[in-house]
């Protein structure tokens, strides 16, 4: 499967649809799965659903079947994602839940993250990314102190 990579800006439209970049229809044609992030960050993964169920097999598979831990992740990764389809003109809809956790607005950025895409409200993007850039910065430096 190819990664998702590239940063686009979008826009949702009344109805909380987003068009899905052209580049990266084909790849969703069979579905998406959209769902909240484990980090809880303000975005919507996007994610292709064997990816999600692959995903969520690896994170579920250490635990220990009566395990409470277990109950928690499995009701957060169920209940927090949402299958959909492509329509004809190659959006998707962003269920309510999920919109309001990731605080969209009408104008978004769609984030390349390898085997998903995020959707960011565009302002709190702009935020993240200085914090992300200082924290890739912080984490090389650690791998040169180490070498």
């Amino acid at each position: 499967m190819t990664p998702f990579r590239g940063t686009f800006d979008h826009t949702l439209d009344a109805k909380n649809r987003l068009t899905v970049p052209a580049r990266y229809r084909s790849a969703l044609a069979d579905g998406v799965v959209l769902a909240m992030p484990v980090d809880l960050k303000p975005c919507v993964g996007v994610w292709r659903p064997e990816q999600y169920d692959s995903y969520t097999a690896r994170a579920l598979a250490e635990l220990p079947p009566l395990s409470s831990r277990l109950t928690q992740l499995e009701r957060f990764f169920y209940g927090s994602s949402h299958d959909a389809e492509l329509d004809a003109a190659g959006r998707i809809m962003v269920p309510s839940f999920l919109g309001e956790h990731a605080e969209l607005s009408k104008d978004v950025v769609v984030v390349g993250a390898g085997d998903r895409m995020e959707l960011w409200d565009r302002a709190t993007w702009a935020d993240h990314r200085s914090t992300l850039l200082s924290g890739v910065a912080e984490v090389t430096a650690r791998v040169d102190d180490a070498a």
